[in-house]
């Protein structure tokens, strides 16, 4: 990672907030929406951010591989060897860049071993920007490129007494057993939200939880995982409780997951009752 000093930082900065500015002029036009194959839309704003990050990372460090959303056919055989790559979600949340309600991010994670060591989300019409990396902490930027960094950092698990805990879950992408886990959960409050902001709420200590019983992709979450785990959390399987990792099979789905602010026995014993009864372990 020594190359993500604090020049290379604020140039990849730079660059994702300059491509959320066109994002931002798609987003206030009539949008035209196709269909890939697997039913997930695709707009202009994918295309014209896929391409101004990928041309980004490429100016940045010409000689480390690149997988993005937009691209993502590269064969297995290719990727398998790649020990330090880029992985981009162009636009995390197009659902919500369609509904016109903000939630949509852009994504930028750099991946070494299977690990996210350094993440960049972006979140053009909220106008924020989270940033980690291993070893120097998680900050939010609340303007543009130039806004002075708010060093972030994820809370203590409530304790009995603490008031409820508060839970993430997703705006567009329910499930079961999301809905039998926090069942299971003491009191606690929920909160609804779009794309890769989820995770960003933990990593800045605006809650406690965020589980994923559904499916989602590695592109998806990389870079807000390397948000979270700067800022002192974690994310976790939810079959094995061991850190989500990146580019360790063909295929780039994700297992069902656990963002959390910490482990904690509460939250870990009412996984696992949940799993214990999901129609895929019954």
């Amino acid at each position: 990672m020594a190359f993500i000093d604090d020049a290379t930082r604020r140039r990849l900065i730079a660059g994702v907030h300059e491509a959320g500015r066109r994002v931002l002029e798609i987003y206030e036009e009539d949008v035209d929406v196709e269909y890939k194959d697997d039913a997930s839309p695709l707009t202009q704003a994918d295309l014209a951010a896929h391409r101004a990050l990928i041309a980004l990372v490429g100016e940045v460090t010409p000689d480390v591989p690149v997988l993005s959303e937009e691209s993502g056919d590269v064969p297995w055989e290719e990727r398998r060897g790649w020990s330090r790559y880029w992985l981009i979600d162009p636009l995390d949340g197009t659902k919500e860049f369609i509904r016109k309600n903000g939630e949509f991010t852009l994504n930028v994670a750099l991946v070494e071993d299977g690990e996210p060591v350094f993440g960049i989300v972006h979140a053009p019409v909220l106008s924020q920007t989270w940033i980690g990396q291993a070893g120097q902490g998680s900050v939010r930027l609340d303007g543009g490129e130039d806004a002075a960094p708010t060093p972030i950092a994820v809370r203590p698990l409530p304790g009995p007494g603490d008031g409820p805990w508060k839970i993430v879950g997703s705006r567009s992408h329910g499930s079961e057993e999301f809905e039998a886990f926090v069942a299971r959960l003491p009191e606690h409050e929920r909160v609804s939200m779009g794309s890769s902001l989820k995770l960003c709420l933990v990593a800045e200590g605006e809650a406690d939880l965020y589980p994923r019983l559904a499916p989602t992709s590695e592109w998806d979450t990389a870079a807000a995982q390397a948000v979270v785990t700067a800022a002192g959390g974690e994310v976790l399987r939810a079959d094995t409780l061991e850190p989500l990792r990146c580019n360790q099979q063909e295929s780039v789905l994700n297992p069902s997951f656990v963002a959390a602010s910490a482990r904690g026995r509460v939250w870990e014993d009412a996984l696992a009752g949940t799993l214990s009864i999901a129609p895929e372990n019954s």
